[in-house]
């Protein structure tokens, strides 16, 4: 049996203790947070967990608090990545995030790189494993992407799609952290085209697609994202040597956040305004409400009715099998707000990105990453894609895919 320390208690990093209160191969988790009031909310929910404060600042409190730790789950903001991969390397622990931190480097692409390659060093001199990505999206969507791969002798094209529909009838246009959510809105999003890492401008790129699940053809755009950078950066290995890989977006959130874009309400360059100097940005940020994460309060707003409550995740693939050019198309089916709500106390995006994450801890604490050192989400072996599915499958999130020669 093994101890887990989980960094940070919003939402994913709750969702997960949860899951794990159940399974026998766990003995103890701590839950630590800066914020006293939400782990002393969490940990009354467990019959195995512990309450800590955690000053994730401070390399030194981090190590305090996950000394003896089997695996640390990193569920804190990415600001305090690399605050947390230093710790576990000093205490000797497994690691695992849900995105990449952007504290190893300014540009987080580059952070990227410098993780699978000297952090990847230096977890395995150790011994131990650092499996990052490992949400929703980054997470479940590359493991669909990774188990697509089994179709093709070579692949071209892989397009990650996500529509995020569900829509209250109050102001919610995040259904997570909305300082996280807009600042991947004003970023610069990349792709990998042609073989190389590019920048691309935000909202750009439309794409249509009309699924027979949603009542109307969706218009996905350009979003900063990370699953075409671990894609790229590993498509000779795993990915059947792809050329080009595309993260689209779309859904409420885009269409709030695309309009404040274009007007420069997202920089977070200072402006004089009046005698006062102001981003932006921060000003958009103090009307945003937090994402719902207690029970009460998903429940009031799930009672205040829904504009609607639908969504799409879908990886589409473009290449070559047996000399002939086919597209394979898997979609992923996961339960919406009512029904995350009806099943688990849970919004469909902590069901989705919570369950889903904690299906990797899963498996690292039942010793199924057998890998060394550092690796993402989409490097995983078919054996573990396999089983990713198969338990996914029983949580109700479930993969249909198509083939289809062209």
């Amino acid at each position: 049996m093994k101890k887990i320390v989980i960094l940070g208690v919003g939402a994913q990093g709750s969702t997960v203790a949860k899951f794990m209160d159940n399974d026998e191969n766990v003995k103890e988790i701590i839950c630590a947070d800066y914020d006293e009031k939400a782990v002393n909310e969490l940990v009354k929910e467990l019959t195995k967990g512990k309450g800590a404060k955690v000053d994730a600042g401070s390399e030194k409190s981090i190590m305090e608090v996950i000394k003896g730790a089997d695996l640390v789950v990193n569920g804190l903001p990415l600001a305090f990545g690399k605050n947390v991969l230093e710790a576990c390397l000093k205490v000797k622990a497994d690691y695992q995030d849900f995105a990449a931190t952007e504290a190893i480097h300014e540009d987080w692409v580059e952070g990227i790189k410098i993780l699978y390659d000297e952090y990847a060093r230096r977890f395995k001199e150790i011994g131990k494993v650092a499996l990052i990505a490992t949400g929703s999206a980054p997470g479940l969507i590359c493991v669909v992407a990774r188990d697509l791969m089994k179709h093709f002798d070579s692949c071209e094209t892989i397009y990650n799609f996500v529509y995020e529909g569900v829509e209250a009838k109050r102001f919610l246009p995040f259904w997570w952290s909305p300082v996280t959510a807009m600042n991947d809105m004003a970023s610069e999003a990349t792709a990998f085209v042609d073989g190389k890492l590019i920048k691309t401008v935000p909202f750009s790129l439309p794409v249509s697609r009309k699924y027979d699940y949603l009542d109307e053809e969706v218009v996905f755009v350009e979003h900063d994202h990370d699953e075409p950078v671990h894609l790229g950066l590993n498509s000779k290995e795993f990915f059947k040597g792809v050329k080009n890989v595309y993260f689209k977006y779309a859904g409420a959130g885009v269409e709030f956040a695309k309009p404040l874009y274009r007007a420069g309400l997202l920089s977070h360059e200072k402006e004089k305004v009046g005698d006062v100097m102001v981003a932006p940005f921060d000003v958009v940020l103090k009307h945003i409400p937090a994402a719902p994460k207690y029970h009460d309060e998903i429940k009031e707003i799930i009672e205040e009715g829904l504009v609607s409550d639908t969504g799409a995740m879908v990886v589409e693939a473009y290449g070559i099998k047996d000399g002939a050019k086919i597209k394979a198309e898997s979609h992923v089916s996961a339960p919406g707000l009512k029904e995350s709500f009806e099943k688990s106390g849970l919004t469909s995006e902590m069901y989705l990105t919570g369950q889903g994450g904690a299906l990797f801890t899963k498996m690292l604490i039942k010793d199924l990453i057998t890998q060394r050192g550092l690796i993402s989400s989409d490097m995983l072996n078919s054996e573990q894609v396999d089983y990713y599915l198969k338990e996914a499958a029983k949580l109700d999130i479930t993969v249909e895919t198509k083939i289809e020669k062209l």
